[in-house]
């Protein structure tokens, strides 16, 4: 029984032996038994290679381990500059400069007050004081040059260290990780084995362009400026201002009407929220959201929405905060509107969801800042125009995670519906939308989140509100202020959020 348990061990490492060989093509007998005492043992093992010791990015672009090449030049390429700063960097030639210059300065202006002693003028102290100031800051410059310049034996000592460390580094990390991308590509994964000149080659090529460079950059005190400032066209620029301008004005003058429609209908759901919230006393106002927080969501919600109102109402903020609830109600309604048909129109079809995926990403990376140019060129100023800006940062959330929801509904139910004789409507509306709701109410939640952080910069277009306060705060510094209309925003969300994610979870 022991001869065949040997015989079989023998048979799967003379297997193993001859895989890695296929794998590895050069140095195979070496890799074979470096990986065997690497898979031997559950622990971290010792396994030196003192070729990627030497030659780390050559080494792994040889074996096509980009990921090792990267983090070894980068390392390499660190140890190097703070070696050839130390030795031949011009340390503190930016300081001796800087003491030039205000030496010179300081020699001027002692010769003007010399000359305005000699005239018996009255500025003539004055003038010697400003020398005098400007010589002493030329004395510090020239200290902090002498200190830069002390510290090059330094930078050597650590960049020599630094090559020590990441030169063990490399013979120490490189079997391990070779034989992780052994595993992988035996497992049938996409990776590629063996030893390729070509990519030796270009390894060689990417170094040979980025070591020297890199080196050239940050050991000379003032390299040539094509290597520091990309020598951009300024032609090319304002002539692609220019065409947006351009552009623009015409999208703008060519639908009016149809900007306008938007506008008007934006603002026909606005002005109702506003009557509402706004309009009505603030006793029934109050007392409908706190009624609606009650039967919504539980009394811990109604006190704490109890609480949130009295923060708003004794601080003054009432009618704004109204005006804010409006204004974050009418874009997150729309966006819940619009999104969630959307969703589902992702979640259902490949081709709907491979159109929208790059445009919701575009609407989630822009800075927001960005929404707003387009916004005032074609919606103008106003309320109107900052919910739409609100809209289009709001929206993604809701999309992608009702589109989440929707295809995470497990099959089996799908089939089982359907072999029920569900229609696809009642299959949508009675047991998809139902499973997916919490994906979808999470999403509705980001999204008001999402459109509360708008509030404050539509407020830059006219939008009103709560966020006027804290751009007020910002421009004059009024820290009390700021802080102050930022908690009654917060309070504002909250109560929202608790209302609705209250509501959901007293369904279920």
């Amino acid at each position: 029984m022991n001869s065949k348990t040997q015989d079989s061990d023998s048979a799967s490492l003379k297997k193993q032996a001859e895989s890695v060989h296929r794998f590895a093509e050069r140095e195979g007998e070496y890799y074979s038994q470096q990986f065997e005492k690497i898979q031997s043992k559950n622990g971290l093992s010792f396994s030196f290679n003192p070729h990627a010791a030497l030659l780390g990015p050559l080494w792994a672009s040889a074996r096509n381990v980009w990921g090792f090449f990267w983090m070894s030049s980068i390392a390499i390429l660190f140890a190097l500059v703070q070696l050839g700063r130390g030795l031949w960097g011009e340390l503190g030639a930016d300081e001796l400069a800087r003491a030039e210059r205000l030496s010179n300065k300081s020699q001027e202006m002692a010769t003007k007050a010399q000359t305005a002693l000699d005239s018996g003028s009255a500025n003539a102290d004055a003038l010697l004081r400003n020398a005098d100031n400007l010589q002493r800051a030329a004395e510090k410059s020239l200290n902090a040059a002498d200190l830069a310049a002390g510290g090059a034996n330094q930078l050597i000592l650590w960049g020599a260290l630094s090559l020590v460390v990441i030169v063990l580094l490399q013979g120490l990390m490189a079997n391990l990780v070779y034989e992780k991308k052994y595993c992988r590509w035996r497992g049938g994964n996409s990776e590629t084995g063996g030893f390729s000149p070509m990519n030796l080659l270009l390894g060689v090529v990417m170094m040979a362009v980025m070591f020297p460079l890199t080196m050239y950059r940050f050991t000379v005190a003032r390299p040539v400026e094509w290597l520091t400032e990309f020598p951009a066209n300024k032609a090319i620029f304002s002539g692609a201002a220019n065409w947006l301008d351009a552009g623009f004005d015409s999208v703008a003058l060519k639908g009016a009407g149809f900007f306008d429609g938007i506008t008007s209908g934006i603002r026909v759901l606005l002005d109702g929220l506003e009557v509402i919230l706004v309009d009505t006393p603030w006793p029934v106002t109050a007392m409908v959201i706190l009624v609606m927080a009650w039967r919504l969501a539980g009394p811990r919600v109604a006190i704490f929405t109890l609480a949130a109102l009295s923060y708003l109402a004794f601080l003054g903020y009432w009618e704004k905060s109204m005006t804010t609830v409006a204004l974050l109600g009418t874009a997150a309604t729309l966006c819940v509107v619009i999104g969630v048909p959307l969703g589902i129109l992702c979640a259902k079809s490949r081709t709907a969801y491979a159109i929208a995926h790059p445009i919701l990403d575009f609407m989630q990376t822009m800075p927001a800042f960005v929404y707003l140019i387009p916004i005032i060129a074609f919606f103008g100023t106003g309320k109107p125009p900052g919910i739409l800006a609100t809209l289009i940062f709001g929206m993604p959330p809701v999309v992608r995670l009702t589109a989440l929801g929707i295809k995470q509904v497990p099959d089996t139910i799908v089939e089982a519906a359907m072999a029920f004789g569900c229609t696809r409507r009642k299959l949508l509306l009675d047991v998809e939308i139902p499973l997916a709701m919490p994906s979808i109410m999470t999403g509705v939640n980001q999204t008001i989140l999402m459109c509360l952080s708008m509030v404050v910069i539509a407020s830059l277009i006219g939008a009103e509100g709560l966020g006027t306060d804290v751009l007020q705060a910002l421009q004059f510094a009024a820290k009390g202020q700021g802080l102050l209309a930022g908690l009654a925003i917060l309070c504002c969300a909250m109560i929202i959020d608790r209302i609705v994610q209250g509501r959901f979870k007293n369904a279920n």
